[in-house]
């Protein structure tokens, strides 16, 4: 599994960014760096590129934004998304061999998922959409 426990909120946002479609192109002319989501200007800095790379949505910690990463996993891929959720939201208490063979989920247990922090929303959403790229790309 894709880890992600060891990456600061900056360092999730900024991969998840990238997975969003969000790119930073350099402007020799204007000398400053933009922040792109396709070709539309989301931000620009004459600072650096890290510190362009702060204007993305902070998928980590405001709820709008991991709610926009976690419809983007779930229309990739609904059933990986919600596996992933519950190995991130409980930790050691689901094995991931155990949610492999779920048909069904419990009520009690669709309503913990739902209160899900943006951080955690974040994670699984970054673990989905790393695995389906990295599924796409073999």
């Amino acid at each position: 599994m894709t880890q992600v426990k060891d990456k600061t909120d900056q360092q999730l946002n900024r991969a998840l960014a990238e997975l969003m479609g969000y790119t930073v192109e350099w402007s020799k002319t204007q000398e400053r760096w933009s922040l792109m989501i396709g070709r539309k200007i989301r931000a620009t800095s004459s600072g650096t590129e890290d510190l362009i790379w702060t204007y993305a949505p902070d998928y980590c910690t405001d709820p709008a934004a991991s709610l926009e990463v976690q419809a983007k996993a779930i229309e990739v891929d609904a059933k990986m998304y919600v596996w992933n959720l519950s190995i991130v939201k409980w930790k050691d208490a689901v094995e991931p061999e155990e949610i492999d063979g779920w048909e069904s989920i419990n009520l009690e247990d669709i309503g913990d998922l739902l209160t899900a922090s943006p951080r955690e929303r974040a994670e699984a959403a970054y673990i989905t959409l790393s695995q389906v790229e990295e599924g796409s790309r073999k």
